[in-house]
């Protein structure tokens, strides 16, 4: 799983210090699901581009998957197209990897955060399940110039048809945190298959990243829907929102917001802390298995399932 981001600003490395990621050396970062890893293919005060290379760990998948049992996940187990395709595993990786510039900091370069660059994304396979068309009415209203390559399903066998697969560019002058933004939400929106549960906190997630843009897009029905699998009460809750924010005053909506992701972080934080002492109280009482009551979306579960030493876990929830 591929995701490159140029830039021609001068000098471009300055792109480095955007991302938080020193183009002199490649960074490697832990996922629940696998390694992502930042490298440099060219750096120069002319052009710089970074890539993000997501490595799934495929026996990690078939374990973890929460997908309905039968045939079609039997085969799954030996055939899938997540360990390349951009999904909803790149949205994660974005937010863990580049969390600074999503979130629009940077210490060293404070005065490029607000700035449009010159910026050139590339995804070297992204599913879009409604075709080229889909793509573009994403992108485009965004301000980007798409260009879009469809892959057939087999170069050997052309009378198979094409694929849902693309190699996509998407070139503007945009803020990074906005291109980043961009993909975060609309990357899983065209795959149209989270790898995870989807619950009220993933509409706090949508209107967080979405707020700026997402209001004035003329898909925004067809993105909230999508982003949240297809689940209507939550898509309506959302689209409810974000159409009561944008008949708002601009300062009181930009002050309300901050507000909200300050308190949503505090109250991430003190839960990873809570998962984070549960865990190791587990550990410390060498337990093998473990019945979660009351598991919400997954999280605990989710990290007892990624430790070896955990031989049955179960997890239940009111539905």
């Amino acid at each position: 799983m591929l995701l490159t981001l140029t830039t021609t600003h001068r000098p471009a490395t300055d792109l480095g210090f955007l991302l938080h990621k020193n183009p002199a050396r490649m960074h490697s970062v832990e996922l629940a699901f696998g390694k992502a890893h930042v490298f440099y293919p060219e750096a120069s005060a002319e052009r710089c581009t970074a890539a993000l290379l997501v490595e799934l760990d495929p026996v990690g998948l078939v374990r973890n998957r929460r997908g309905p049992a039968g045939e079609a996940h039997a085969l799954e187990q030996y055939v899938n197209d997540r360990p390349y395709a951009a999904s909803s595993f790149l949205s994660v990786a974005i937010a863990q990897v580049f969390g600074t510039a999503l979130g629009g900091r940077s210490k060293e370069r404070p005065e490029l955060v607000e700035t449009s660059l010159p910026l050139e994304a590339r995804l070297a396979a992204l599913p879009s399940r409604g075709g080229e068309a889909l793509l573009r009415k994403l992108f485009e209203p965004l301000g980007y110039a798409v260009t879009a390559r469809r892959f057939p399903l087999d170069e050997k066998f052309s009378d198979w048809g094409e694929s849902a697969f693309f190699s996509v560019e998407l070139r503007a002058n945009a803020r990074l945190r906005d291109l980043l933004t961009h993909l975060y939400v609309l990357v899983p929106v065209l795959d149209d298959d989270k790898h995870y549960w989807v619950g009220e906190d993933e509409v706090e997630k949508l209107l967080r990243r979405g707020g700026e843009w997402l209001a004035a897009h003329p898909e925004r029905e067809l993105i909230a829907t999508r982003y949240l699998k297809h689940q209507r009460r939550l898509a309506h809750a959302a689209l409810r929102q974000l159409l009561e924010e944008d008949q708002a005053e601009p300062d009181v909506v930009a002050d309300a917001r901050a507000a909200e992701e300050s308190a949503v972080e505090d109250a991430m934080n003190l839960n990873e802390q809570r998962l984070g002492a549960v865990l190791a109280a587990l550990k410390a009482a060498g337990a093998r298995r473990v019945l979660d009551l009351g598991c919400g979306e997954g999280r605990l579960l989710r990290q007892l399932l990624d430790d070896s030493r955990f031989e049955e876990v179960v997890g239940l929830d009111v539905s």
